[in-house]
C-alpha cells in the first residue's frame, strides 16, 4: 500500500497529508530512496 500512495504523490494526485499515519514514515522512505520528495 505503501508503494501505491508514493506513486499517487509522485503523479501529484495525493499529498503526504493524505497517507494515514502509520503509512506515512514507509512512504517518505520510498520517495527519499527514489529522490523525489
Amino acid at each position: 500500500m505503501a508503494k501505491i500512495y508514493a506513486d499517487l504523490i509522485r503523479k501529484g494526485r495525493k499529498t503526504i497529508e493524505d497517507v494515514p499515519p502509520r503509512l506515512r514514515a514507509e512512504v517518505e522512505a520510498i520517495l527519499a530512496g527514489s529522490g523525489n520528495e
